[in-house]
């Protein structure tokens, strides 16, 4: 698959070019995210790393393009997209959904090019290997707007404008199918360093379903937890950009 120049606009934001940045951190966000949810920590970074937000189709300035709502569709495309960018180290931070998907970039970096990540960044997402039967995107559309408020991972405000939920109701229903029918299929282990974050009150990940992302590498593993829930990264996001630039510093 190749991506043209625009199609790789469209597929990656650089809030703060580094353009002489010794390594490229890739940040996934999560089911019924944008790329505009790593802004803040984009700041954060020193510039040594050039952050590349990815944006999938569907939201934002992408509305009307048709929504791809399964993970391995999803890697093989943003796999093809960073396939320029990768004249450079390249590090992976996914937030929740976004983690499966950072994971399956990385194997197939490895897999297809040789090319092995300086780091797995994976946040409030189970270890891949971690499976649990969840039908969030067989409900209702109310009942997805229930569950998306539980996590607090959308502004209330947006979630009390009709017109704005009924934009992003697709965009939610799309990737929770994603994130849900998600199968990992065994195979070698990341050459990568992984380390996993999470809150310690996820009502989605246990800090042992975070954990087991270490038998997911043959390299080192670390896991961090902080306080807090699924969303536990905007209360700490200054804390987790030290533990990425301390990881990446030098690569």
């Amino acid at each position: 698959m190749r991506v043209t120049t625009d199609e790789n606009a469209q597929w990656i934001r650089r809030f703060y070019p580094r353009p002489d940045g010794d390594v490229r951190l890739v940040c996934l966000p999560h089911a019924g995210g944008s790329a505009t949810f790593f802004h803040p920590m984009a700041r954060m970074v020193p510039a040594f790393a050039d952050v590349l937000c990815v944006q999938y189709p569907g939201r934002q300035d992408r509305r009307d393009e048709p929504l791809i709502d399964t993970v391995p569709e999803l890697a093989d495309r943003v796999f093809a997209t960073l396939l320029p960018w990768a004249d450079r180290p390249l590090a992976f931070f996914g937030h929740s959904m976004g983690a499966s998907l950072a994971f399956e970039v990385a194997r197939r970096f490895e897999r297809e090019k040789g090319i092995v990540a300086a780091a797995l960044f994976a946040s409030a997402r189970r270890a891949p290997s971690v499976h649990r039967e969840e039908t969030v995107h067989l409900r209702d559309d109310d009942g997805i707007l229930a569950e998306t408020r539980r996590l607090s991972g959308t502004d209330s405000q947006v979630l009390e404008d009709e017109e704005l939920v009924r934009m992003i109701l697709p965009v939610l229903r799309s990737d929770y199918r994603a994130a849900e029918t998600y199968r990992y299929e065994p195979g070698p282990p990341l050459r990568c360093p992984v380390v996993a974050l999470t809150g310690d009150a996820d009502p989605k990940v246990s800090v042992d379903d975070a954990a087991a992302w270490a038998g997911h590498t043959e390299s080192s593993f670390d896991l961090r937890v902080f306080t807090g829930g699924h969303f536990y990264l905007s209360d700490h996001q200054e804390a987790v950009v030290r533990e990425i630039t301390d990881r990446l510093r030098g690569v």
